[in-house]
């Protein structure tokens, strides 16, 4: 609680914490109000611009843009969520081993990581998205960017738990007899709640963003609707030349917020975690 206090005291905190806490409840609330089976039918004629019947007017095809934006909402903040823990799950698994245990292991992870380090992790990811042209299902989406976005997590895991093995605390447990199991989750893991939550935040927000970017080239799943491929179809199908502002700008700029809003809510939870940053 005390915190959580601390952390209300940083006004981009508040911003981040608050702008993230309405796009969710826009996702809740709007879902109770849309039919999941009828929310993409046309409701007008192409392009529509906002009125009664369709209060943000329609895309190319005549359907209705607010339950689409809700559905694709609802859609993207899934894949970010998913492949969010995977990626912190399997770095973060991966980086307390080879930071605390080291060995052949060690050195097999350092080299992959220093690998995507080279190769960029949007290449990777369309590589792969292309091989896979059917199925391609928002968690299959999901689990692909998790699997190409742990390495990072895992070169920051590792250096934080580098860092904690030779502490006194450390020696203690091991004078003591306890076992490496018991160290990690008594001794380090406990030390490394808060980075490994920022870092997950980080996770999420790139998830959301990678979907975003793979599916307007139209990489990303192929049944479904999320932002990406809202603002892939309204690019198709030349919204832009066309002067619909209301087939994109609400994806583009709920997908904008929504990263923003995240990345905000890290850079203040760093401010209040690490001592080095913590203003006087």
């Amino acid at each position: 609680m005390k915190l959580f206090k601390n952390l209300l005291k940083e006004k981009t905190f508040v911003f981040g914490f608050f702008t993230f806490i309405i796009v969710i409840l826009f996702a809740v609330i709007g879902r109770m109000f849309v039919d999941p089976v009828t929310y993409d039918n046309s409701v007008a004629g192409t392009y529509t611009p906002p009125s009664s019947l369709a209060l943000l007017g329609t895309d190319h095809i005549g359907r209705s843009v607010l339950p689409m934006l809700i559905m694709g909402l609802g859609s993207s903040l899934y894949v970010g969520l998913l492949a969010g823990v995977i990626a912190t799950f399997v770095g973060t698994l991966l980086g307390v081993y080879a930071g605390f245990i080291g060995g052949v292991l060690d050195d097999i992870i350092n080299m992959v990581t220093n690998l995507f380090m080279v190769i960029p992790i949007f290449v990777v990811l369309l590589l792969i998205s292309s091989a896979i042209e059917d199925g391609r299902s928002l968690t299959l989406v999901a689990v692909i960017i998790g699997l190409t976005a742990w390495t990072w997590t895992c070169r920051s895991v590792r250096a934080q738990v580098s860092s904690l093995r030779t502490g006194d605390h450390i020696s203690l447990a091991r004078l003591n007899g306890d076992s490496t199991f018991k160290i990690l989750f008594v001794h380090v893991l406990p030390y490394l709640f808060s980075y490994i939550f920022m870092v997950f935040i980080i996770q999420l927000a790139t998830g959301i963003l990678m979907e975003a970017s793979i599916s307007m080239i139209g990489l990303g799943p192929v049944e479904g609707v999320s932002l990406g491929i809202i603002l892939n179809e309204a690019n198709a199908n030349f919204a832009l030349i066309d002067g619909a502002w209301w087939a994109f700008f609400p994806a583009a700029f709920l997908t904008t917020i929504l990263v923003f809003a995240l990345y905000t809510l890290n850079t203040s939870m760093e401010g209040v975690f690490n001592p080095r940053l913590r203003k006087e």
